[in-house]
């Protein structure tokens, strides 16, 4: 394929002319897209790799109908929203269709960042409040409003980075959290703790704006929550005089096949009062919007202040939302979310019967979540094993990533067309990374009694804490296996 420049040139004049904190992904041997199709990328020699990890392009990279849809539009009229345009108004009621009733006016912007910054800005006009809560490990956008409500971000600037106004609630993980799989009733004891930070903040003359949650945590490491959970923590956010913000940002747009919006896994009788959504919108345009109820926009509205964006809702967007919309419904991508990602859930599964170091699976649709642990039973988390992993498939062509708060979680959240042949290719190659692993540093490959978990339980969180990631890497040494060839990153990158 012919480039303007060799890899080795392009890499050179991206340290030149690129700031140095913008990272790409296998840093050590980055990897030069230029062009995808489908399920695939492709680099400038032509070699095929499959994408299990790019949920921007929701329904194919290139998909022909989306960039029909661009094309036909730009050739004809881009325009700010300030005009009437019959794109805008069609999008928005097209969009809205997909929501319980009550949600029912947009705001179109460019980005999930800016999407989430607005939601913000909603809740504290709302409210007459300005202090947010947040899950532990949350990521929600790159502009400082959001960087302050994003542990997974401000942590790594140490603990005096938290603003007074933040407050951060656990994460509502049943596999690694507080509250775990054996306990009655999970999504109600997280909840009651997000009880008890609106009551501590209200001790200290703070009230609540909003509470704000991924609807499912991508970054935090594919957690899913607890059934009951959203109900409650709503009803405490509510009384508090504040509002549920949920992120579908990432985990929108039928990914989960069974619903169109990951919030509707709690059930009929959860509806958040914002939600936001970008990446998958636009399938890789830029394009993202807020949508909420009529009482919060006119309360935004009762300001005065004008709301404007130069291209969010511009008629070439809207026309490439409604393509995607379209494709979504034609090409069944729910159903295949729902074929396919069970599909992949049963191989998981199966090699969780095999290997060890696979503790935990979770997922729902196409979003799934491999946690890989050094022990099941403490579940200390398998992080420079995750990263070899990632690297070795990348040697394979197929490109998967690890996130979670130990970036040991393996994480599938590819484009919605990924297929069951795609699912066993992929799963193929972990079991044959997973064996070599056990192989090199002697582990077998047999199930553990689970019954042993629940009576070393008193054990797991004070093991998990004070386990070094370096401890099982430097026993692999001994034995052959060498995760430092992939350096693991101490920045880490959301996709």
């Amino acid at each position: 394929m012919c480039e303007p420049y060799s890899k080795e040139k392009t890499i050179e004049m991206r340290k030149k002319h690129i700031g140095p904190s913008c990272k790409v992904f296998f840093s050590k041997d980055p990897i030069k897209i230029v062009c995808a199709k489908g399920q695939y990328m492709f680099d400038e020699r032509g070699e095929r790799y499959l994408d299990c990890i790019n949920n921007v392009a929701h329904v194919g990279h290139s998909h022909p109908e989306v960039t029909k849809a661009a094309v036909r539009q730009m050739e004809l009229l881009n325009t700010n929203s300030r005009f009437l345009h019959d794109n805008l108004v069609q999008y928005a009621e097209s969009l809205t269709a997909t929501f319980p009733e009550k949600l029912s006016v947009c705001y179109f912007v460019n980005s999930g960042s800016e999407a989430n910054d607005l939601a913000l800005r909603l809740a504290r006009q709302y409210s007459g409040h300005y202090d947010v809560i947040t899950l532990d490990h949350a990521y929600h956008g790159h502009v400082t409003s959001l960087i302050d409500i994003s542990p997974y971000k401000f942590q790594q600037l140490g603990k005096e980075a938290k603003k007074e106004y933040v407050h951060v609630a656990p994460s509502p993980d049943t596999y690694r959290g507080k509250y775990r799989e054996d306990h009655p009733d999970p999504g109600a004891a997280y909840a009651d703790d997000v009880n008890e930070i609106i009551k501590e903040a209200h001790k200290n003359n703070r009230k609540i704006a909003a509470f704000i949650a991924e609807s499912m945590q991508s970054c935090g490491g594919q957690i899913i929550p607890p059934p009951g959970y959203f109900q409650k923590v709503a009803e405490y956010v509510h009384k508090a005089g504040g509002v549920f913000i949920a992120d579908e940002v990432q985990v929108g747009f039928g990914r989960v096949g069974k619903h169109f919006w990951s919030f509707q896994l709690q059930g009929e009788d959860f509806v958040p009062d914002i939600v936001t959504m970008g990446k998958p919108i636009g399938n890789g345009h830029p394009l993202s919007c807020v949508v909420t109820t009529r009482e919060i926009a006119e309360a935004f509205g009762a300001t005065g202040l004008e709301y404007f964006n130069t291209f969010g809702g511009n008629p070439v967007s809207c026309a490439i939302g409604l393509a995607v919309l379209d494709v979504i419904k034609k090409e069944d991508l729910q159903g295949n979310a729902i074929n396919v990602g069970n599909y992949l859930v049963e191989l998981l599964q199966e090699q969780k019967e095999k290997h060890q170091m696979i503790g935990d699976i979770r997922g729902v649709g196409l979003f799934v979540g491999v946690d890989l642990v050094k022990d099941r039973l403490l579940r200390t988390p398998a992080t420079a094993e995750a990263q070899h992993i990632i690297y070795k498939l990348k040697e394979k062509r197929i490109l998967l990533s690890a996130d979670g708060p130990h970036r040991n979680v393996l994480k599938f959240k590819p484009p919605m067309c990924f297929t069951k042949e795609d699912a066993k290719m992929v799963v193929d190659a972990i079991d044959e990374l997973l064996t070599a692993i056990e192989g090199a540093t002697g582990t077998k490959t047999s199930m553990i009694n689970e019954q042993a978990t629940n009576k070393r339980k008193d054990t797991i969180n004070a093991h998990e804490n004070t386990n070094s990631v370096h401890g099982s890497a430097c026993r692999a040494l001994e034995n052959g296996f060498h995760p430092e060839t992939h350096p693991i990153s101490s920045k880490r990158l959301r996709t």
